[in-house]
């Protein structure tokens, strides 16, 4: 038998007929024969690169091209350690990226850790425990509370079956299951009649028949998606790539030019021609500027480890500051994804409940006038409530690593939670008698207990409790909790309107009741229910969203980005937490079937206007992502379920929950929580956009002393003049001033106003016209000053060693200054603090003032670098040089800036 229709639409008996079983199980020859035709129950692991494929590919970029010619050129001139220096800068690269890479390989691994080691089956009616990967379809599987369901069925029995299905659909409340069909359209936490693989069973049991194992199950089929996604390119390495080969063409033309112009206009020797243009290369390239990059995102990582994120990549910490739109799952995330009963509504009125998670410890707040309780217990309706929570109940709590957690249904767990908080002192135990367990024909579930004399009244022997739907507990009520404590009729429409109330809110209400049971009674029956139940109250339960979420929220919002909660729960329920924690529209909702009808054009139209999509799957999170990505966005996914783990590796920066995350999200993403606080993202925004501020001062530091120093060279042999530097003096000031000064910005704190301006567009040029315009004027003036120096002191009758000495240190003079101007260069007024800086910078100025004073003085290093001694009044004219162009730099950027009314920061 064949068929075109999903499982989920079908009556269970064509899944029987379609693999040739049976309720009482395949034979152990059929399973066999099933295992040889479907092969075992795992997903395929992906084929891991070898290390040394690793390591080359780290090599495969055209600024580390440009690296190794820089590393080839300096070999060439005889400079082995500055080769040497350059060469351990790769490798440091390559080594760190093999490290922080390789995710794919490990989130395929993850995802079949999730399925099931062990399953019980039927084989020829006898049960029997089997490896999960020996589970074939056709197989008939038992669930039991507590299991991990093996592969993906469709149910032939659920007995009170609920299963926690987060890690595929986003919903931390357990869902009900049943056997009869679902529609064809349905989502996956819609089909009722069906049990997927990995997916948790939380209470009751069941029967279903494997219908999908390994790759063709559900998560088999993320796995698949995941393997299929084509990863993009960070946007910082996008600019430099297209940064480095602009650089790496216009130093070949002009060399090219150069060289050209010299043989046949001015007939130079062609030897001496050629190591003129090689010092040109040399000069022109900032051979040190992708190590001090690669170090600056390095020290954001170890930033950002701080604040509770772990960053797998570096750029990706470039990445997260220039986010322009989060897509937040909502479970775990933006909430604590545990039960917690928040609101409870009694005759003697209404009360807010505080505490975190399963912890049974918390204050009871009257929302009337937010005082606490003292003692809970003196409220008589908040301890029969939590009496009645307590003994309806089949869930335990225990402290596992310091938290607390549920064993069993999520909101049971929840109403435990509440009992502890009212009364502290667990309630005495007492022998449970009866059960009628949850059924969805019945809605509620009731239990009958032996009190004894342990109840207030010692006549009484017997109590029924009874919790369930509101409006089915209402119906079976006449009576409710008075204000004295004593039954009286009840206001069937006020506790009507007070339920709707809650479930507005985006709360799951709970009405909870009682009646005295016969004194010798055993048993429990629908019909004992019929009279006398007594309304105690209703209780509100949501998964709450975490206070720092809120506040987290509130700043990414200042910052200019948009937040989206992308969930799999209900919209109603997703909304109210879209309210609650402050999403700019949290009113416009769209569902996964509202995306299924929307061409991708009109799904672009409508993501920038939404923020709230509910009942969304994988493929739904993957279009969005899509989506807002054509818009230009810049894209970050949180996430911390199975199901997020295409669209975090899909976006452009995907952020995983550390803690309750599952390992295939947490390898997938980009960035992962330590601590599951929404709060760090904002934190990691922050350092995102420092790091990329203060990647633009390297920049803006590096390419004018590159450039100035080439421009130097090339008038030089333009002009037929006399070289005012030599190669060997232009590699000492590259190696010393590299690894010092350009360091020391990779250190520069936040400005303040770092998280008030908007995000920067996903098309803006690493080199803005602002930078470009900085780099010409600190580069002509370099070349000024150099040759005006230079002609001076040859008119004053010194030695052209002497003059050279001179030049090289006007060159290093100068670069500290313009370092001390590239900190305060969005700066609007002088500040002392924001120009003294921080102890890297003059711990790299001391640094490089140290060895300008060797290479000038030590008779050693006069003979490596062909120096000579300066005297006094020389010094102090070049560090009145240095003055003049930070002063002149000031001038500028006060006049561009009132002519522009640019924007701008003050350090903090």
């Amino acid at each position: 038998m064949s068929t075109d229709a999903p499982w989920h639409s079908l009556p269970v008996d064509d899944a029987l007929k379609h693999f040739h079983s049976r309720r009482s199980g395949l034979s152990p020859d059929e399973a066999a024969r099933a295992l040889q035709e479907y092969g075992p129950n795992t997903l395929p692991s992906a084929k891991p690169r070898s290390l040394f494929r690793r390591f080359l590919h780290q090599f495969n970029s055209v600024l580390i091209y440009v690296l190794l010619g820089c590393a080839g050129i300096t070999l060439m001139l005889g400079h082995l350690t500055d080769s040497l220096v350059i060469l351990a800068a790769v490798i440091a690269n390559a080594l760190i990226g093999i490290i922080q890479e390789g995710r794919a390989e490990n989130a395929m691994a993850s995802i079949s850790k999730i399925l099931s080691p062990q399953a019980t089956v039927l084989r020829d009616a006898r049960r029997l425990s089997t490896e999960g990967r020996n589970v074939v379809p056709g197989d008939i599987v038992v669930l039991e509370a507590g299991e991990r369901v093996p592969a993906d069925l469709r149910l032939l029995r659920a007995n009170s079956l609920f299963i926690q299905e987060a890690i595929l659909t986003g919903e931390s409340v357990a869902v009900e299951k049943q056997t009869t069909p679902t529609p064809e359209s349905a989502t996956i936490a819609e089909r009722s009649c069906m049990a997927y693989s990995g997916t948790m069973v939380t209470m009751g049991e069941g029967l279903g028949v494997v219908i999908a194992t390994g790759t063709q199950s559900e998560i088999g089929r993320i796995s698949g998606l995941l393997s299929d996604i084509e990863e993009l390119q960070t946007p910082l390495l996008l600019k430099m790539g297209i940064f480095a080969r602009w650089l790496t063409a216009l130093i070949l033309i002009l060399g090219a030019l150069l060289f050209a112009y010299g043989y046949a206009v001015l007939h130079q020797d062609p030897q001496l021609l050629f190591m003129s243009i090689v010092g040109l290369s040399v000069a022109a390239i900032p051979e040190g500027l992708p190590a001090v990059l690669t170090i600056t995102l390095a020290i954001g990582v170890q930033a950002m480890a701080k604040r509770n994120a772990i960053v797998r990549r570096l750029p990706s910490i470039e990445t997260l500051g220039s986010v322009s739109v989060i897509c937040t799952d909502k479970t775990g995330t933006l909430t604590y994804n545990e039960m917690s009963v928040t609101n409870i509504c009694l005759t003697t009125g209404e009360f807010s409940v505080e505490g975190e998670g399963y912890e049974p410890s918390g204050r009871i707040l009257r929302s009337d006038d937010a005082s606490a309780l003292e003692a809970a217990s003196a409220d008589l309706h908040l301890s029969r409530l939590a009496r009645a929570a307590e003994l309806c109940n089949d869930a335990m709590l225990h402290q596992d690593d310091g938290r607390w957690k549920v064993e069993g249904d999520p909101m049971e767990g929840a109403l435990l939670a509440m009992s502890r908080k009212i009364s502290p002192k667990k309630e005495a135990p007492r022998d449970r008698v009866a059960l009628l367990p949850f059924d969805a024909s019945y809605r509620y579930m009731a239990t009958l207990t032996q009190t004894g004399a342990q109840s207030s009244d010692a006549s009484e022997q017997t109590l029924i409790t009874i919790k369930g739907a509101p409006e089915r507990i209402l119906a079976m009520c006449t009576q409710e909790l008075g204000s004295d404590g004593t039954p009286e009729p009840l206001n069937e429409r006020q506790w009507h309107q007070r339920a709707e109330t809650l479930a507005n809110a985006g709360q799951r209400v709970l009405a909870l009741a009682e009646k005295h049971g016969s004194p010798n009674q055993t048993s429990l029956s629908s019909t004992d229910l019929e009279q006398g139940l007594v309304l105690i109250g209703l209780v509100g339960l949501m998964d709450p969203p975490r206070p720092e979420a809120i506040e987290a929220v509130a700043d990414c919002r200042s910052a200019g980005i948009q937040v989206k909660m992308v969930t799999g729960d209900h919209a109603g329920t997703a909304a109210a937490i879209g309210r609650q924690i402050g999403l700019e529209k949290p009113g416009n909702t769209l569902t996964g079937a509202d995306i299924d009808v929307m061409t991708d054009a009109e799904l672009r139209a409508c993501a920038m206007e939404t923020d709230v999509f509910a009942r969304t799957s994988p493929e739904h999170k993957l279009r969005l992502v899509a989506a807002l990505q054509a818009l230009g966005m810049t894209v970050a996914m949180t996430g911390d379920g199975v199901n997020d783990a295409p669209a975090l590796k899909r976006a452009d920066a995907g952020i995983a929950m550390g803690l309750k995350g599952s390992e295939a999200a947490r390898e997938a993403a980009d960035l992962v929580l330590a601590d599951d606080n929404f709060r760090s993202i904002a934190d990691a925004v922050r350092e995102g956009r420092t790091v990329y501020d203060n990647i633009v001062k390297v920049i803006g530091w590096t390419l004018p002393t590159s450039t100035g120093e080439a421009m130097i060279v090339a008038a030089a042999i333009l002009f037929g003049l006399t070289l005012p530097i030599t190669a060997a003096q232009i590699l000492w000031i590259n190696l010393i001033t590299a690894s010092t000064l350009g360091m020391a910005l990779a250190f520069e704190p936040s400005e303040l106003g770092t998280m008030l301006r908007p995000p920067r567009k996903r098309s803006q040029p690493l080199l803005t016209g602002e930078l470009v315009w900085h780099i010409a004027l600190v580069s002509a003036l370099f070349m000024a000053a150099v040759f005006g120096m230079f002609v001076y002191i040859q008119d004053q009758g010194h030695s052209v060693e002497y003059a050279r000495t001179i030049t090289v240190n006007t060159l290093v003079f100068l670069e500290i200054f313009q370092l001390l101007f590239v900190r305060t260069m969005h700066v609007s007024r002088f500040s002392l603090s924001a120009w003294l800086g921080t102890r890297p910078v003059w711990i790299a100025i001391a640094m490089v003032v140290l060895g300008q004073l060797a290479m000038t003085y030590l008779p050693a290093l006069q003979l490596v670098f062909d120096t000579q001694p300066l005297e006094a009044k020389d010094m102090a004219l070049i560090i009145a040089l240095g003055v003049v162009l930070y002063v002149i730099l000031e001038i500028e950027k006060r006049m561009r800036m009132a002519l522009t009314g640019a924007p701008t920061t003050d350090k903090g």
